[in-house]
């Protein structure tokens, strides 16, 4: 009886939010309000993340825990207002740049978005078949094949509500950094110190490690994905439409948004933050400190903490990359397509958006077949990392104008502390960034 009423209210044109008000809290109520952000916040800590990661926790032990404070808040922002941006103008970042802005900034953009998120798959796919053999054996190529098909297949011909669900329940294969913690001697108090009180060491080393972490935490096609998975939301929920357009429901939407965000970053800053722990109680504490990959990290963890450790360990690379290669390749296609006004969307049947899945399968196939190269995907995930750091700064001054933007936002222009922080975020990515050019240079 409640529900007919709720549904003839909704019928009769009443708001939305009533609807929503009456249903009862639940554990499974709040885990469907979830989705972007949890996705986008997970996708984060990929086989390359995780590289970073343990390498930060191999060389420079508990004291680095601290980044992780203090990327949450700068990313938690950033992918704020990117989900906004998206929620409000009913496109992503490319769609609007290419509506507000200058031809040539959306070309140059595009395609550096593209270039750093090709060779980002190509070395999460290295990694991925690396952790396979380790886990199973056989050659590594055939495991860069099959792990690549799979994800640019699983996009292309799964229903998007099924394949969304997929990608929340790979989120899951990230606790597998927390189990590890189990295998390690930990010293807490030092990890609790190290994560509590930042302990600088000024060398060259501790602060390009810094910039990786910051590279690798707040990444362009975080921001692409994000935004354009809110206004994707919009094409298959009836109920939904453009805050700009219909502007009921926006209180709501926003706190979803947040609550999301806020879940799917500090999720994403817990794991990593195991990471560096178990790294540290591991790796540093017996002085292996040259793990440069996060399978060679895997492998490494066999004879200091068991076999158990390194199979947990490795099954996490391997989940996460299932997760992180779709967002990889989703957020190039997505920021390309929009650019040119094509038919977007995961929603769309392939006859519906050729070009929108070419571009995608072009991404990951470009992906698997640098695997074949004489191109090392770990050395050029190096120069991955330069261009998504160079990369980032622009694309976030960017988007915090677009937040400012009326014919974006209208009435929803970002302001307050939100606003500042972004550009906190901003400032904080762009002085890591010429850090990282003075190291390139010295």
């Amino acid at each position: 009886m409640t529900q007919h009423r709720m549904t003839s209210q909704k019928q009769n044109g009443r708001p939305v939010d009533e609807a929503a008000k009456r249903q009862p809290f639940s554990i499974r109520n709040i885990v469907k309000t979830l989705g972007p952000g949890l996705i986008t916040g997970a996708a984060d800590d990929d086989p390359s993340g995780i590289g970073t990661y343990s390498q930060a926790g191999a060389q420079l032990g508990y004291g680095i825990g601290w980044t992780m404070l203090l990327t949450f808040p700068l990313m938690t922002a950033i992918q704020e207002i990117s989900a906004r941006v998206g929620r409000v103008s009913g496109h992503g970042i490319a769609g609007n740049v290419c509506r507000h802005y200058p031809g040539w900034l959306l070309v140059i953009v595009v395609a550096l978005l593209f270039i750093a998120n090709t060779v980002n798959i190509a070395a999460d796919l290295s990694a991925m078949a690396d952790a396979a053999r380790l886990l199973i054996g056989g050659p590594a190529i055939l495991y860069v094949v099959l792990f690549g098909v799979t994800s640019v297949a699983a996009q292309i011909f799964m229903n998007y509500r099924r394949y969304v669900a997929v990608l929340k329940w790979l989120t899951l294969s990230l606790f597998a950094y927390v189990a590890a913690l189990a295998f390690a001697k930990v010293s807490w108090t030092e990890a609790l110190a190290g994560a509590l009180l930042p302990r600088i060491n000024w060398s060259a080393d501790y602060f390009t490690t810094i910039v990786a972490i910051l590279g690798t935490t707040i990444s362009p096609y975080l921001f692409f994905w994000q935004a354009s998975q809110e206004a994707e939301e919009q094409r298959i929920d009836p109920d939904k439409h453009p805050l700009i357009k219909r502007h009921y429901g926006v209180r709501r939407e926003f706190w979803r948004i947040r609550a999301d965000t806020i879940t799917g970053m500090a999720f994403s800053n817990v794991i990593a933050l195991s990471i560096i722990i178990t790294a540290a109680a591991t790796l540093h504490a017996a002085g292996k400190t040259d793990i440069q990959t996060s399978a060679q990290a895997a492998e490494a963890l066999r004879p200091i903490a068991g076999p158990f450790a390194e199979v947990i360990f490795a099954l996490g690379i391997v989940g996460t990359g299932l997760l992180a290669i779709p967002v990889l390749a989703g957020a190039t296609a997505y920021a390309v397509s929009e650019g040119r006004r094509w038919p977007v969307g995961l929603t769309r049947k392939p006859r519906e958006a050729i070009a929108f899945y070419s571009v995608l399968a072009l991404s990951g196939g470009i992906g698997v077949v640098l695997n074949f190269t004489p191109i090392d995907p770990i050395s050029a995930l190096y120069w991955s990392a330069v261009v998504n750091g160079v990369l980032a700064v622009p694309v976030m001054v960017l988007l915090m104008f677009m937040a400012r933007h009326k014919e974006v936002m209208g009435r929803f222009v970002i302001g307050g502390w939100l606003y500042w922080l972004g550009w906190l975020s901003t400032a904080a990515m762009a002085l890591s960034v010429i850090a990282m050019g003075i190291g390139l240079l010295i």
